[in-house]
């Protein structure tokens, strides 16, 4: 197993989230609500619990597919870079596609679940991610030649830079460094649940996918965070499993195979009935997308 660089960076996100809290609560800028944040704790708990037992999967996956790799590309500093924007390239479709796919939305769906933006967002994470299949979107890394350990490992330096943008606190860095990276403005809009914001900004470290790939937008007015239809609701089990519930009952009441299988494929608000509209549907409707 490679080292659990996620785990011991624990300590340090919880140095920086109490400052936050108290940079909050002295600037009275109620980043953060107390139900909200021990949600938000309770997630991340289940997340490295869960993770136990899920990364068992992930490395297995990874070096079962390595086995047949078309090259061994070694350890060399070269490789090392390439690593970097291979794993970045697959964070940003996997990150895109989990809005697009209801199956991934609804392990996804977690983070994006509290109404409010602080570092306590950041620890938010799903407990059903890895057993739904989010590592599939990494899976050619390995096949090309890159060890199991450096994909592991990329996906950790990933997960903890993208700790630091989860806040309000920071306001826009110098322009050049707003063209590359993926900051705290960027990603404030991500998790807005503003219609001219939703499916926006999927980079993991990097801006710049979205940039080429059309699903970049700028900060302009502060987002209204959460999901289009909040779930007013701090249990973590109910965090965690509502949407699963939710998608398959629908999958099963919808009246055909055919209706029940796009229930799981299609994007989140996706309805055979016109009942509920997806993202790109309410956006087009308000003339945003035409």
């Amino acid at each position: 197993m490679p080292p659990a660089l996620l785990y011991y960076a624990i300590p340090a996100f919880i140095i920086l989230l109490l400052i936050e809290a108290w940079y909050s609560y002295k600037e009275k800028k109620e980043f953060y609500t107390g139900k909200d944040t021990f949600a938000s704790l309770a997630m991340g708990i289940g997340n490295v619990l869960t993770g136990f037992v899920s990364k068992i999967l992930v490395l297995g996956s990874l070096e079962l597919v390595y086995q047949f790799r078309l090259f061994t590309l070694g350890y060399q500093w070269w490789v090392w870079v390439l690593a970097f924007f291979a794993d970045d390239f697959s964070y940003y479709w996997f990150h895109r596609t989990s809005h697009r796919v209801r199956w991934f939305w609804a392990s996804h769906v977690v983070h994006h679940s509290s109404e409010h933006y602080n570092l306590s967002t950041a620890l938010r994470q799903t407990w059903t991610g890895n057993f739904a299949g989010s590592f599939l979107f990494w899976l050619w890394m390995p096949l090309v030649g890159f060890d199991p350990i450096i994909v592991l490992l990329m996906q950790q330096i990933s997960l903890i830079y993208q700790f630091w943008i989860h806040t309000e606190a920071i306001d826009k860095l110098p322009r050049p460094l707003e063209y590359i990276l993926n900051t705290p403005s960027h990603h404030r809009v991500h998790h807005g649940s503003d219609l001219k914001y939703l499916d926006k900004n999927h980079g993991g470290i990097m801006i710049i996918w979205d940039r080429m790939f059309g699903t970049f937008q700028p900060e302009e007015e502060r987002p209204k965070y959460g999901l289009t239809r909040n779930i007013h609701n701090y249990n973590p089990f109910v965090i965690a499993f509502k949407e699963w519930k939710d998608m398959f009952s629908k999958a099963f009441r919808s009246g055909s195979v055919k209706n029940g299988i796009n229930y799981i494929i299609q994007p989140p608000g996706w309805s055979h009935d016109g009942s509920e509209k997806t993202a790109s549907q309410m956006r087009k409707e308000a003339g945003i997308d035409h």
